[in-house]
């Protein structure tokens, strides 16, 4: 600035009365003493490019010249009368440009308008105008040379131009001009703009910080009323257009007009200034309240003795624990929630350790993380065939299972059920495909269960409330995909209340549903596709059609006497010496000795039992070395047997030589294997009838009935008395009356029991049967054919008659179970009869 007051000329330009604005309107058009030189300025200017500024006349700017093109330019015209032209170049980021500070009331540079062709070519012709057509004259009044060879000078605003052509570029910028002189028009309404705008800018000035009390103060020293506005328009302008606009216009009206519209634009800029102000006050505000209440919160809370830093400790290992997650939306706002629910509850509140409890169950879950998996088959079958023996159909159905999921690269898929009898290895494969998926595993039992919150989870409402087993499982291994064993699922009980955990499982066990399990407990979807489902059952009588049709059905066979003998040298006696502290030299089993241990004391389907026997054997060689006995137990023959394990429960019998009128020898298959069953019939004089005992099922008491009418329709081929059925009562019997016996496939043997005592033949020896019979004689199929065969050879039979329906079974049963057997297929009653008598 030209001139500058203390404050008390500033109070006074506040106060100031009407008359002051007319002394600027009555001011002389005479210019300044610095601007008495007009007759004297050169047709023709050297040009200062300027990157950006606000130079008006009668003003004075600071500018840094880079070294080189422009500070040559700036030596060459202060050996010319130090005049030249400041004019903004297009393109702000030339090189060539002088860098000067801005008075714009942002306190920002005034932004530019890049040239269209600035960037495309590099070399410009002498009739191109690379610049703004507007800018300043003005005087060179210091120059000083930087350390970094740059110039700082100091330049006074002279009068406004217009270029009328560019003369030159090369060695320096040089343009013909035309100054444009003020024009100045006295009037009422030249005051009535001054006054307005003056009102303006003061009302601006107080909003504004950023106006200086030197610029307020300057005010009250420019003379004229084309200056003031310049003055004005150098704090207001923002960007080039506006600049060049005001620079165009000589008469002071005009410019006038304009400085209004500017003043307009800054009060709509203060006024939404305002406006955000307020709302970000607001909001401090409010931060700050709830800062000072969360303070005060504390120290009540210290005052009764609640401890707020543990509290604190709790949400931030809630919050550490899910660092590593990958959280769906909906479990991540519910988290969020509950633990902002948790940090305002007191801790005497039931809430707040129903909301402790909840937040550890759902931020330990693995959430997104998944164990590394492997898909090697041969590594799969390599494991399958170290850790369990046979079962040759069993592997190869797990190994084409896995290699679908190798091929799909995803846990989706089908649910596996094993099914078969007790200790034939249903749950030790699950732990197998475990270890060759490199899974963890989890196994729980669902026998006997009643209520289906051990599935689905309890409410969060009760006291002890608790997640299901799958996520209390999921949670203990720690990834989103392990191995899933439920077993004993035909096992599965229904409450009397009404609770049905078989249909709690269906959501579970269901891969177009599990995708989005629904834990009650939780109340959050929980991935569970990714989980690989095993169920066990030993038979699938009891499975609830709708369940079952989610599983894919696997079923395990008993072992025959040389696969437990292989089974026992292989896995259970070394398994069993290590467990009991003994070694091989210690117990002494020979062939023939464990042969009569397989047969005589484990004739189940599995080799649990075996195992058991195995076991005590080991103890006993153990109790015998604790003694200070050293002596290796040998066993070799039944004596040894007996003497170390008593008497056996299955002692040698040979149904196979009974040769009774009335008693045919059946086969039956139980869910511990298959067994030989006996049925025997007799008659008595009296009034006719028909007796069943035994303990019978509903099914196997109508095959007895079925049997009964088709032997008494052959009456007339028999030729028996007319009255035979009239004068005789009939009573079939199946021995072991104790236990429960039940299912169709012993309508054959009951026929041929009944058909055996009314023509008082015996049936042929080692003849053993099996087969549904209907009233017309046809045999139909029936299932466990292999636990059958097997209790067959067990008891010396030689010869059994199978239903021909079931050659696609027998097809399926090893060499070595049909070995020593003599298989007829029937399709009738008939050929039956003619190959028992």
């Amino acid at each position: 600035m030209s001139h500058m007051l203390d404050d008390k000329k500033a109070k006074e330009m506040e106060e100031k009365p009407a008359e002051e604005d007319a002394r600027l309107v009555e001011a002389p058009a005479s210019i300044s003493p610095l601007v008495s030189v007009d007759e004297l300025l050169p047709p023709s200017l050297f040009l200062l490019p300027v990157a950006q500024t606000t130079l008006f006349p009668g003003m004075m700017v600071p500018l840094i010249l880079p070294e080189g093109k422009l500070t040559k330019t700036l030596e060459k015209v202060m050996e010319q009368g130090g005049i030249l032209g400041v004019i903004l170049n297009r393109d702000p980021e030339a090189a060539t440009v002088a860098a000067g500070p801005t008075t714009s009331i942002s306190g920002l540079p005034v932004e530019g308008v890049i040239h269209p062709q600035s960037h495309v070519e590099k070399k410009r012709t002498i009739k191109e105008i690379p610049f703004y057509h507007y800018g300043v004259a003005a005087r060179i009044l210091k120059k000083i040379n930087l350390p970094d060879n740059q110039v700082s000078v100091l330049l006074s605003g002279l009068q406004r131009f217009e270029i009328k052509e560019l003369i030159s570029n090369e060695p320096f910028y040089v343009a013909s001009v035309k100054y444009l002189y003020e024009e100045l028009e006295k009037g009422t309404e030249l005051e009535a703009l001054i006054r307005s705008c003056l009102s303006r800018f003061k009302q601006i000035s107080k909003d504004n910080p950023l106006i200086s009390e030197e610029v307020k103060v300057a005010l009250v020293n420019i003379d004229g009323p084309g200056k003031l506005a310049d003055f004005m328009a150098s704090v207001l302008i923002r960007d080039v257009k506006d600049y060049q606009d005001f620079l165009s216009q000589s008469e002071v009206k005009d410019r006038l007009h304009s400085l209004l519209l500017l003043l307009k634009k800054e009060e709509d800029v203060q006024s939404v200034q305002r406006r955000i102000s307020d709302e970000i006050n607001q909001k401090v505000s409010a931060a700050q309240r709830e800062f000072y209440l969360n303070e005060q919160l504390k120290l009540i809370q210290k005052e009764l003795g609640r401890n707020v830093g543990d509290r604190n400790k709790v949400i931030e290992k809630f919050k550490d624990r899910l660092i590593l997650k990958v959280l769906p939306i909906e479990a991540k706002t519910k988290i969020e929630e509950e633990i902002e629910k948790l940090s305002t509850l007191a801790e005497q509140s039931s809430e707040y350790s129903v909301s402790i409890n909840y937040l550890d169950w759902v931020t330990s879950l693995p959430w997104g993380v998944r164990s590394k998996e492997s898909y090697d088959i041969k590594k799969a079958r390599e494991v399958l065939e170290k850790e369990h023996y046979g079962l040759k159909e069993v592997k190869e159905r797990i190994l084409e299972f896995l290699a679908v999921r190798k091929l799909k690269q995803t846990s989706e898929g089908t649910i596996i059920c094993f099914v078969g009898p007790p200790g034939t290895g249903k749950t030790s494969l699950g732990k197998s495909i475990a270890k060759a998926l490199n899974r963890k595993f989890i196994r729980f039992s669902v026998g006997g269960m009643r209520d289906e919150a051990e599935i689905k989870g309890h409410r969060r409402t009760y006291v002890g409330a608790m997640p299901g087993k799958l996520i209390q499982g999921l949670k203990r291994v720690g990834t989103q995909n392990p191995v899933f064993l439920i077993d004993e699922i035909d096992k599965i009980g229904t409450s009397y209340t009404g609770g049905d955990p078989a249909s709690a499982l269906l959501e579970l066990l269901d891969p177009e549903q599990n995708a989005e399990f629904l834990d009650h407990y939780l109340d959050l979807p929980f991935d569970c596709s990714d989980t690989f489902f095993i169920t066990t059952a030993n038979s699938l009588d009891t499975i609830p059609p709708p369940l079952l049709d989610r599983m894919e059905v696997i079923s395990l066979s008993g072992y025959t006497d040389n696969e437990k003998l292989k089974i026992a040298r292989k896995y259970l006696i070394p398994k069993q010496l290590k467990k009991n502290g003994v070694k091989a030299k210690n117990v002494k089993l020979h062939e023939k000795g464990l042969r009569l241990l397989v047969q005589q004391y484990a004739r189940e389907s599995g080799v649990r039992v075996l195992e058991r026997q195995i076991s005590r054997v080991c103890r006993k060689a153990a109790y015998r070395l604790a003694s200070g006995n050293s002596k290796p137990i040998l066993i070799g023959d039944e004596k040894s047997l007996e003497k170390l394990l008593g008497l056996p429960p299955y002692p040698p019998e040979d149904v196979a030589r009974d040769k009774w009128v009335g008693t045919a020898i059946g086969l039956a298959w139980t869910q511990y294997g298959g067994d030989v069953l006996s049925v025997e019939s007799a008659q008595s004089e009296g009034r006719g009838g028909f007796v069943l005992t035994g303990s019978l099922g509903e099914v196997m008491q109508e095959s007895a009935n079925i049997a009964y009418t088709f032997v008494r329709g052959k009456s007339a081929e028999l030729e028996l008395p007319k009255k035979y059925f009239d004068r005789y009562s009939l009573h079939l019997h199946v021995p072991a009356g104790a236990t429960p016996k039940d299912g169709p496939s012993a309508g054959v043997t009951m026929a041929a029991s009944l058909y055996s005592l009314v023509t008082q033949k015996p049936i042929k020896a080692g003849i053993a049967m099996t087969g549904e019979l209907t009233l017309t004689g046809k045999v139909l199929p029936v299932g466990g054919i292999k636990e059958k065969l097997l209790a067959a050879k067990r008891t010396n039979i030689k010869m059994v008659l199978l239903p021909k329906r079931n050659i696609r079974d027998l097809k399926e049963v090893e060499l070595e179970v049909k070995k020593g057997l003599k298989i007829i297929l029937v399709s009738h009653m008939e050929e039956c009869l003619k190959h028992l008598f």
